[in-house]
């Protein structure tokens, strides 16, 4: 999620420092890499052999910075943009590079799931959800499906790793949770991917900012992803940066030097690289250690980030990520094994029995004997009640006609002539 853009390339630097806030004069080219220890990360893992799926706008294969380590699947969005305009992989192209950056031995694989914010099509569906209309178009229906038919591709195609540099506060134009993308997170996670997501850009308190909404972002708030938050060069929160409780881990976001969908190289920041910096240091760890289940890779960038004060915060989650000490742990840690933990704890959970427990007094064999007494004399009983019952009953006298029911004659005609 670039929000703002700095210069571009020396020849129109002094017409871009008219127009924006110089940037690089305060944090050098390639701070980052310093304040997370990639170069020393570098010397126990490059990332060969991991893909890394970049969900985004597009990536510009033949840009000099990739050397062809990019390679692209579907569009799953569509909008009509095609690759060589400027509203076609922007966005993109600045995250693979940041992820290379970082794991320069790495594969990334680009899916292409969500518009450039200059692209008609996403012009299109912000002037219909300005409107409040519910558009049922083609369109609109493979933006709802696309950021998770992505990551089902991305899965499918063998990625140990999804960088995600987009969510719902900017990119779905206000769609929030759905079940679709929920779904395929899973799906993901129980294949054993790792999961990154950005925190979002909307944190900022300056009431004239318009992205300062800090709403909940997805996929970041999805349980299993790896939220992403940014930090500047201080070491202190990017004033854009989302504040949240689902911030895992945090990244350089500030004045960030990547390539540029045209050609060269320009200047950003947000959240978004952030998250592509987390990724490529994931790629590094899985080279050294391709057998660490998402769970590990969360715990060890845990464990080996440089805490905030006061330690796990809700504006850089647990710290800025130290790669060195990340790969290092990655290839120190042994395979993951799942089993049953033993409760050690006490015998009751809370606050056990309210009372002691009840006994009751021996039975008296006595009752007992009475009882079973009655209960066979009145076996007897109804014995001789039937026996009674089946007594055959007396016949009538031959000649005689039977007494029908009540007494009455037999219904057969009028009583025979005796005299």
């Amino acid at each position: 999620m670039i929000r703002r853009l700095a210069r571009t390339a020396a020849l129109v630097a002094g017409l871009v420092a008219a127009t924006s806030t110089p940037a690089l004069a305060e944090a050098p080219r390639g701070w980052e890499q310093q304040a997370m220890k990639v170069p020393a990360a570098q010397r126990l893992g490059q990332g060969k052999g991991i893909t890394v799926a970049v969900l985004d706008s597009g990536v510009m294969e033949d840009h000099p910075e990739f050397r062809g380590r990019v390679t692209s699947g579907p569009d799953f969005i569509g909008g009509g943009a095609r690759p060589g305009q400027s509203y076609w992989g922007a966005h993109g192209t600045s995250m693979a590079s940041s992820v290379l950056r970082v794991a320069p031995q790495a594969q990334v694989l680009s899916v292409r799931v969500i518009w450039d914010h200059e692209d008609p099509a996403r012009k299109r569906a912000e002037a219909a959800t300005k409107s409040g209309r519910i558009a049922a178009d083609e369109e609109s229906l493979k933006r709802g499906n696309a950021l998770a038919k992505g990551i089902r591709y991305a899965v499918d195609k063998g990625a140990r790793v999804i960088s995600m540099s987009l969510g719902t506060d900017e990119w779905n134009l206000g769609d929030a949770y759905d079940d679709t993308t929920a779904a395929a997170v899973d799906y993901a996670l129980g294949k054993g991917v790792i999961l990154m997501a950005s925190a979002g850009n909307g944190g900022s308190t300056d009431p004239l900012e318009v992205d300062a909404n800090n709403v909940v972002a997805y996929p970041a708030a999805h349980p299993g992803v790896i939220a992403v938050a940014a930090t500047g060069p201080d070491g202190k929160r990017a004033d854009f940066s989302q504040v949240h409780t689902y911030n895992t881990i945090s990244a350089p976001g500030v004045d960030i030097y990547f390539a540029n969908n045209r050609g060269g190289y320009r200047t950003g920041e947000g959240t978004s690289p952030a998250c592509a910096l987390a990724a490529g240091t994931a790629a590094l760890m899985l080279s050294r250690n391709p057998d660490l289940t998402p769970r590990q890779v969360r715990d060890i960038l845990i464990r080996t980030a440089k805490k905030p004060a006061g330690g796990y915060n809700v504006f850089l989650g647990f710290g800025l990520i130290d790669a060195a000490a990340a790969v290092q742990a990655a290839g120190a840690a042994k395979d993951a094994k799942i089993a049953a933990a033993p409760y050690k704890g006490k015998e009751y959970f809370g606050g056990g029995p309210v009372a002691s427990a009840s006994t009751n007094p021996p039975i008296d064999m006595g009752f007992v004997t009475v009882g079973g007494g009655a209960a066979g004399v009145g076996l007897l009983f109804l014995l001789g009640a039937a026996l009674l019952m089946r007594r055959p009953r007396a016949r009538p006298a031959p000649g005689r006609p039977a007494d029908g029911a009540f007494g009455q004659a037999a219904p057969y005609g009028p009583p025979r002539n005796m005299g």
